[in-house]
């Protein structure tokens, strides 16, 4: 179905039926992705006086209880209240879900045992373009991330200098196919998070961090319609399905 959408001040042209998925879905086995020294969600069926919520026992019903943490456990998408003193929910802050984005691949620069994407290697990237979100596919890129256990591996991370060249910029959705935009362990400073959500000085209320996305090496480089969906949760972060449309 094709579809004709005024997103600011720009129309563009999409095929709502062929969206690029980039979330990676959640699952109670061990090909889960997990970070943050956590194990895999648990979906199991409820339990009462001896009946179980599942028709594969004999219940007339599949019924299931989920017991997950949306930072640890697959794609989320995360608002300021994420890292503030001060309680922001997601499904306040996020009030449209449509975005002109670019899609773009980085190699991160190696400096020590880090890897780091820096605000030079975006700059030459982006060159001059001002999109309302970027998605950063870091290099190398295999399907192992979608089934990655993170914990203790000190993956890439966005310099404090990228975050605030994102953020003056304009971008106001950022995602990344990484458990988090800072180092696995910085002793709680969060560069990136602060910078580009500008806490404490001016915190950036209508700013979104997506993380933990895939997006396959056959998605090209390149300007993309953004549908940001995000679950109903009142809480700093909820599950999300980031989806992405060529334009026409």
């Amino acid at each position: 179905m094709q579809a004709t959408l005024k997103i600011k001040t720009k129309l563009v042209t999409v095929n709502l039926s062929q969206p690029i998925d980039i979330s990676i879905s959640l699952s109670a086995d061990k090909n889960n992705p997990l970070a943050w020294y956590l194990e895999k969600p648990e979906i199991t069926p409820v339990t009462s006086d001896g009946w179980i919520g599942s028709t594969a026992e004999g219940a007339a019903v599949n019924f299931n209880t989920i017991s997950f943490n949306p930072h640890a456990h697959g794609t989320h998408t995360e608002c300021v209240g994420h890292i503030s003193k001060e309680f922001y929910s997601i499904n306040d802050v996020l009030k449209e879900f449509f975005f002109l984005a670019e899609m773009i691949t980085v190699i991160p620069e190696s400096k020590g045992e880090d890897e780091i994407i820096t605000d030079y290697e975006l700059k030459k990237i982006l060159n001059g373009k001002q999109p309302e979100a970027v998605v950063i596919r870091t290099s190398p890129n295999t399907e192992s991330k979608k089934t990655q256990k993170y914990s203790d591996t000190n993956w890439p991370y966005l310099s404090k200098e990228a975050a605030l060249y994102l953020r003056e910029l304009g971008v106001k959705h950022l995602l990344i196919d990484l458990p988090s935009v800072d180092k696995e362990k910085d002793d709680g400073k969060l560069q990136a998070h602060k910078a580009f959500w500008d806490y404490p000085e001016n915190p950036r209320l209508d700013a979104t961090i997506t993380e933990f996305v895939y997006v396959p090496d056959k998605v090209a480089d390149g300007s993309y319609l953004l549908n940001l969906q995000v679950a109903n949760f009142k809480n700093d972060a909820a599950p999300s399905r980031p989806l992405l449309y060529k334009f026409e």
